[in-house]
């Protein structure tokens, strides 16, 4: 009977030991509204990795792409109700809430990565500031590549914009089409290939980015590089989730978050130059706007900066002169 009861005792010491490493390790879900080949995604799927490595296996992080666990405006909801833990969004899909998320899109505002930066550093901490007053905590944003026209004919004026199908997918790009007197369609990036191929939408602005992912030399013709602006998309996780995280943990993840924004603009970058390329060898017209075109969307540019202003009130304007002199 000793023997069986040591036995058993050796059994349970082993097994309590083995159910450490397990009951430790902590398993988060991310969604993304965009398709695997996407370098977002592609950057999520490293950092994801990273985090693993970052932690010691302590937090391991599952990246569900292409809008397969939650449609884009629903990632962040999703996330503030512990629905899941992280999540990735185009942060000016909720400018909406308030305006300093719609920051990035004011065209004209911040047209090249060495603006956006600058915008981005600018603006980080009042972007930081309101998430966490909804529960949510920041760990990184990396721009898209510049803003540019979709169309299937010439664009050689705003003019030329009247009576198009133009898609929106966030306030500001549904007041350009407004402005222009086109009409405003909501398509997510996840929808756009299928609106393209039933004529939902015959021109609109994105990045060149989201025109390579939805094929869109298949339905349009020309590419026009405004370099309106450069969205950006932040990933933030549920703050009551990072703070039940050990020490050694949240360190892990910081460092995999910095990393990973790190890496997200220079991809960016060299994603710009190779989709460029690529939509010329499709046969697209990958053109520069014509003085007329750019001269009218600079002036929409200044209407939607107005706009903004008065709608993010003094802490705008603080943010706006605290870029400019920067």
């Amino acid at each position: 009977m000793r023997t069986t009861l040591s036995a058993l005792a050796l059994a349970a010491v082993v097994t309590a030991a083995t159910a450490v490493p397990a009951a430790a390790q902590t398993k988060w879900d991310l969604p993304s509204a965009y398709p695997p080949a996407n370098f977002h995604t592609q950057n999520l799927n490293q950092f994801a990795a990273d985090v693993k490595a970052m932690t010691g296996g302590k937090l391991e992080i599952t990246v569900h792409s292409n809008a397969s666990l939650f449609k884009a405006p629903e990632i962040k909801r999703a996330v503030q109700t512990g629905q899941v833990q992280a999540g990735e969004v185009l942060i000016s899909l909720h400018e909406n809430e308030d305006p300093l998320f719609g920051l990035d899109v004011v065209p004209f505002l911040a047209t090249s990565y060495q603006e956006s930066w600058k915008l981005y550093q600018v603006s980080r901490p009042a972007i930081e500031k309101k998430l966490a007053s909804q529960g949510l905590q920041l760990l990184y944003a990396v721009a898209w590549p510049p803003q540019g026209i979709f169309a299937k004919k010439d664009i050689n004026s705003v003019e030329d914009l009247r009576g198009t199908r133009w898609r929106a997918y966030n306030a500001g790009t549904s007041r350009i089409a407004e402005i222009a007197g086109a009409q405003p369609v909501t398509v997510q990036a996840a929808d756009l290939a299928q609106a393209l191929a039933t004529g939902v939408v015959n021109t609109f602005i994105t990045s060149s980015a989201t025109g390579v992912d939805s094929k869109v030399w298949e339905s349009m013709t020309h590419y026009y590089d405004t370099q309106a602006w450069l969205p950006k998309n932040v990933i933030f996780v549920n703050k009551a989730a990072f703070d039940r995280l050990d020490a050694a943990t949240k360190e892990g993840l910081l460092r995999a978050a910095s990393t990973a924004e790190e890496r997200g603009w220079k991809l960016s970058q060299e994603t710009t130059r190779k989709n460029m390329e690529i939509m010329a060898q499709n046969g697209m017209k990958v053109l520069q706007p014509s003085p007329a075109l750019a001269d009218g969307l600079r002036q929409i540019g200044s209407r939607l900066t107005a706009d903004w202003l008065q709608r993010a009130g003094a802490s705008g304007h603080e943010l706006i002169n605290a870029y400019k002199s920067k």
